[in-house]
């Protein structure tokens, strides 16, 4: 056989790999025109879905900025925020009690966000067409699988929730909010619960009435969701989280405090706050983190944020004066602590309507809420003689019920136009805000809340109870929490 004739079947073999590797690959896609990018851009800065341009959204750096901000401000109210007005109104033996519970449930919540809870909230795995009938049946209550382990979850936006912003961004902001909500329950049980016996009521609460009932309002898939879920059935409005953290949290305290029992000497001894200075420095980083709290659940920096930012400052403003103002008509001298009461009380109370609100909207919630918590802290509490440390609900869960009522009746598509949008007007939203009876619907999801927080936190304090106890002994809970849980003391004086 010749040479030529050896070579010729490996020259064959090579002559693809000599081929232009153009000839190898698709052709690019092609460059969006003039107009496509400046519909593009328009939809950036107003938030919008940008899929009629043609061109895929991606993260928007000053809208990724904001929430990254926004996130670090709702960290920032639990660390410190919350360790500093907790700590400050309890007794000094139980100022680092309140400083390992907040601490302590933000690893632990930050752990269960990451394996599963993510997912739980915010996946929609089981309303898929493939995912089988008792899937979907639970797609209303939880979201789905597909976020496990944080899996996907990356730089790409997650367009059922924001157009603009990372997924990985929103998720994190997600999480301060899923940390935040079971620390502000243990206000109502401080100085009288063991630390094993917080985590695992805060596990087990996270578990069966954080992850459902943050779905259910903020799911894509969830069943009060009525602002972006066309087939919800209950078309309840909840911009910040007057379901999801201030009723959860306060209502499930009282069911705790009422299980625990009043602490020893309850009503027969002082039980002062240790350090109004401490609790002051605290109210104030919670009203500065507040801004991410609210504005920043707008999920961009836009308009709605903006509207956000106002009524949140003057609910606060106006509730932080009536307190004190009825302190002062009262006993003649209005207190540092109605101050801060009062305070927390409106920006709690604005929490559920302030992207829904506008100014003069803002100043009723802060009034009222003001007004609704100084009796529920004062009057109420007396007559029922039940023992709420820090007044967890009768600040959260009172101002944040009233404060959903009120978003029902003061909403305006003025403030947000997104109540008048598509999803709003295939289930109802739409509606109900035009026939002025969206607060009926903001009953029925205040009544689905109430279904789901009473019965599952009394359960879980009897759980807890029955496998670690609740509470320490007579002597150690005289000696105070920090010896005897963490084994240290807040102030030591040495020399």
């Amino acid at each position: 056989m010749s040479i030529r004739s050896r070579l010729l079947p490996l020259l064959l073999l090579l002559l693809p790999l000599a081929l232009p590797a153009t000839r190898l690959t698709a052709a690019p896609a092609p460059t969006p025109t003039l107009e496509q990018r400046v519909a593009y851009s328009e939809a950036e800065r107003s938030n919008s879905d940008p899929a009629p341009t043609g061109i895929a959204p991606s993260a928007s750096p000053s809208h990724t900025a904001w929430m990254m901000v926004s996130a670090a401000l709702v960290l920032f109210m639990t660390l410190p925020g919350l360790v500093l007005f907790y700590g400050g109104l309890v007794r000094q033996k139980n100022v680092l009690s309140m400083a390992a519970l907040c601490l302590g449930i933000t690893a632990l919540v930050g752990v269960i966000w990451w394996a599963f809870g993510y997912s739980l909230v915010f996946g929609k795995s089981f309303a898929s067409s493939d995912a089988g009938p008792m899937a979907n049946a639970l797609s209303p209550f939880l979201a789905g699988t597909e976020f496990l382990f944080l899996k996907d979850v990356g730089n790409a936006p997650n367009t059922d929730y924001a157009f603009w912003i990372p997924q990985n961004v929103f998720c994190i902001f997600e999480l301060t909010f899923a940390i935040i909500t079971p620390v502000l329950i243990f206000g109502a049980s401080a100085e009288r619960m063991k630390f094993t016996s917080v985590i695992l009521f805060a596990f087990l609460w996270f578990l069966i009435v954080y992850i459902p009932l943050t779905h259910m309002v903020w799911g894509a898939t969830g069943l009060l969701n009525g602002v972006w879920n066309p087939k919800a059935p209950i078309p309840a409005i909840d911009f910040a989280g007057g379901m999801v953290v201030e009723m959860a949290c306060g209502w499930s305290a009282l069911v705790l405090c009422l299980i625990l029992g009043r602490r020893n000497g309850f009503g027969r001894e002082p039980m002062m706050p240790h350090s109004m200075v401490l609790a002051s420095v605290g109210t104030g980083i919670l009203w500065v983190g507040w801004y991410g709290f609210n504005a920043g659940s707008a999920l961009a920096a836009d308009g709605i944020a903006a509207n956000a930012f106002l009524t949140t400052t003057l609910a606060g403003a106006t509730a932080s004066l009536v307190w004190p103002l009825i302190e002062f008509l009262q006993r003649g001298k209005p207190s540092v602590l109605g101050f801060c009461s009062g305070a927390v009380a409106g920006l709690v109370g604005i929490t559920p309507a302030c992207g829904f609100v506008d100014a003069g909207g803002a100043v009723i919630v802060g009034a009222v809420a003001g007004l609704v918590s100084f009796i529920a802290c004062t009057t109420i509490k007396r007559a029922f003689r039940y023992d709420d440390t820090l007044d967890v609900f009768g600040v959260h869960g009172v101002s944040g019920t009233v404060g959903l009522i009120l978003t029902g009746i003061l909403a305006t598509a003025a403030a947000n136009p997104n109540l008048l949008g598509a999803p709003a007007a295939a289930n109802g939203l739409k509606a109900a805000l035009e026939g002025h009876a969206l607060w009926l619907v903001q009953l029925k999801a205040i009544g689905v809340t109430l279904l789901l927080v009473l019965p599952a936190s009394l359960l879980i304090a009897v759980v807890v109870r029955l496998l670690v106890g609740l509470r320490p002994g007579g002597e150690i809970e005289s000696q105070g929490l920090d010896i005897h849980d963490h084994g240290e003391e807040g102030y030591t004086l040495n020399g």
